[in-house]
């Protein structure tokens, strides 16, 4: 099966807008590992089966929790409910019973698709509305809180669906949001990059992975150099 990556970004004049107004280009300059989660949104069989671009990127999103794991950080697997109830009035019968069964069936481990490597120590939870962060569809926000988690690295798929809904939610919440723009997967380019724009001008920061890897990094290390 074909892996994609999307051509992904954000347009400079934007870059520069933000850049203006906060006098640096990106939001969150430093990262705390042990106050940051990854949040992996939906990557079940469902979704990577389908789509190339699901099948991108699953080395980015491996990196990225093995990666926060070691720096004491909290990664946690988001997965659509058992119990989803889709509206067949908006969808239609047939698509409905499709989305009703996304999620897959059995323990949750079983249902990410076997690409990516999880721990069972890792956070798993379910959804049952678009948003990851919606008030009463998931206790993600709770378990998040209990850590003592601030920030949130905000990866999987659709990009401009479940994906954009949990990053609006969370920054509504409080949550200090990083989307990973190789770390999310839409079905076209253009609708990937338009949830990037809009995200970056009103949600939260857009980081590549590779960036978001040297922040961790930083914080890792002078998380070290603090302690007597």
């Amino acid at each position: 099966m074909t892996a994609l990556l999307h051509a992904w970004h954000v347009e400079e004049r934007e870059l520069a807008r933000q850049e203006e107004r906060r006098g640096r280009r990106h939001a969150y300059e430093r990262l705390d590992p042990r106050r940051t989660a990854l949040v992996v949104i939906d990557l079940v069989d469902f979704f990577v089966e389908q789509n190339d671009y699901c099948r991108g990127i699953v080395p980015q999103v491996n990196a990225l929790a093995g990666a926060l794991r070691s720096a004491g950080g909290t990664v946690a697997w988001v997965l659509p409910s058992t119990r989803l109830r889709v509206s067949e009035e908006f969808y239609g019968p047939e698509v409905a019973r499709l989305y009703d069964a996304s999620g897959g069936e059995g323990a949750m481990a079983d249902r990410l698709s076997s690409s990516l490597e999880a721990e069972p120590a890792d956070l798993w939870v379910e959804k049952t509305a678009t948003s990851a962060f919606f008030p009463g569809h998931s206790p993600l926000p709770g378990l998040l809180e209990e850590r003592d988690v601030d920030t949130v690295l905000v990866t999987g798929t659709v990009t401009n669906v479940c994906v954009e809904s949990s990053v609006r939610d969370a920054s509504t919440l409080g949550f200090r949001v990083v989307l990973v723009a190789d770390g999310c997967a839409a079905v076209r380019d253009q609708d990937h990059n338009a949830t990037l724009h809009t995200v970056y001008r009103s949600f939260g920061d857009v980081r590549p992975t590779v960036e978001v890897l040297a922040l961790l990094e930083a914080g890792s290390r002078a998380e070290g150099l603090s302690r007597p």
